[in-house]
């Protein structure tokens, strides 16, 4: 690679507004306070908060317990995204706090198709 493109991982700040704002949702999210009958009963994991480098924007994966109704919860958190962008800034001490995107978490879905593969018939007799 050329020097100034390396590839390198989150910096220290983004991991920590990182981790801030994956609490801070986890706690909204936990009082209930978002009035939309998809999210009503719903318990919601923040499983992952990825902040933007310059911390402008920040992509919340979500995944409802149980894993019902995915597309209507992740359609609900974006139609009330202000209300929980400004519930967020109460929470954590950022001088800016950064535009909120949804998206539904898919790696369990991802590990259990591999785990699916790796036990097919197919790939056990190419193991043997």
């Amino acid at each position: 690679m050329s020097k100034g493109k390396s590839r390198r991982g989150p910096t220290q700040r983004q991991l920590r507004v990182n981790e801030s704002l994956r609490k801070a949702l986890s706690e909204v999210f936990l009082r209930h306070d978002i009035a939309d009958p998809d999210l009503m009963g719903i318990t919601l994991t923040v499983s992952e908060v990825r902040v933007s480098p310059d911390l402008k924007n920040a992509t919340i994966y979500v995944l409802p317990l149980g894993g019902d109704n995915q597309e209507n919860v992740v359609a609900a958190l974006k139609r009330h995204k202000r209300f929980i962008r400004g519930e967020v800034t109460r929470l954590v001490d950022l001088r800016h706090t950064p535009e909120l995107v949804f998206e539904l978490d898919v790696t369990f879905d991802k590990l259990g198709h591999m785990d699916a593969l790796l036990r097919s018939p197919e790939v056990a007799r190419d193991i043997e």
